[in-house]
């Protein structure tokens, strides 16, 4: 297949890079050319601005049998690739987030959150917050797009090879013995690993005939206090959880509210996620030895 990835040079975008390669697939890198990558002569780049759109239209003088858009953040985007991908793609991935889902205290499916009837409001990324950009353009896509649009809810991608320093921030403040602030320990959250969620862009993309919103989350979940427990046991000392911190001692993981994603229908269409229990224990310990 011919195929198109927005963002893939770091993360699990780059690691769904890499997948679509040994799968044997025509792949071209779209980015701003800041992240160097390791992929030699076997992609072809393309330095863009997603944000512009005429680079969009330059990238639809080609026909794709898939395009994967990791970052898409607007409606105005959406509106852009609807645009200039018009009858020169056979699908459309787009990667959404838990985000959308503004409910609480319960595992999350696809209807929670219907983009087919949302008001779609235009706007650029600085207009929105990140839930409200990802929701508006979920909501372009499905209800203006005239090719097939699959939107893949991630919840919090963790690994090794994760930039954003979200798990380290816990296991950095138990080994300093400062405080970590969790408004409600007993809340169930749920997570995917990067090369799993790698794994679910390949299938969905290339391996299933699945549109629509679909959630895509490891299996099982955690308490935030286990969590907590995962990493004291690693680090071997004590966490110090507060309901209320300091701003900068504030959680990535704290939430009011269970916030998790059911992900039955992705199961039901054919993928095997891996329990959560079995892979993030196994991650803690490794970033514990290297910090």
């Amino acid at each position: 297949m011919k195929i198109l990835v927005f963002g893939g040079t770091r993360f699990f975008g780059k690691k769904l890079v890499m997948r679509l390669l040994a799968d044997g697939h025509d792949v071209t890198i779209a980015t701003r050319g800041k992240t160097a990558d390791d992929f030699g002569d076997s992609v072809r780049r393309v330095k863009i601005k997603r944000e512009a759109r005429e680079d969009l239209f330059c990238l639809a003088q080609e026909k794709w049998d898939v395009v994967y858009d990791n970052i898409c953040f607007s409606p105005q985007d959406a509106l852009y690739s609807i645009a200039a991908f018009r009858d020169k793609v056979g699908k459309y991935v787009y990667t959404s987030s838990l985000s959308v889902y503004r409910m609480r205290d319960r595992a999350l499916v696809e209807a929670d959150f219907d983009p087919f009837h949302y008001e779609i409001v235009t706007g650029s990324r600085e207009d929105f917050d990140y839930g409200e950009g990802k929701r508006l353009a979920e909501a372009v896509f499905f209800q203006k797009a005239n090719f097939p649009v699959v939107a893949v809810r991630f919840p919090i991608v963790l690994g090794e090879d994760d930039y954003t320093g979200r798990l380290e921030f816990h296991i950095n403040h138990v080994q300093a013995g400062e405080e970590i602030g969790m408004p409600n320990e007993e809340a169930e959250m749920g997570f995917i690993s990067s090369d799993e969620a790698a794994d679910f862009l390949v299938w969905i993309g290339t391996k299933s005939d699945v549109v629509g919103p679909i959630n895509a989350a490891s299996n099982s979940v955690y308490r935030l206090s286990e969590l907590m427990n995962l990493i004291e046991v690693a680090t071997g000392k004590p966490a110090i959880v507060e309901v209320n911190t300091e701003d900068n001692d504030d959680s990535p993981f704290g939430v009011e509210k269970t916030y998790y994603l059911d992900n039955a229908k992705a199961n039901e269409a054919g993928f095997e996620f891996r329990d959560l229990r079995e892979w993030l224990p196994k991650l803690i310990d490794k970033k514990n030895i290297s910090m």
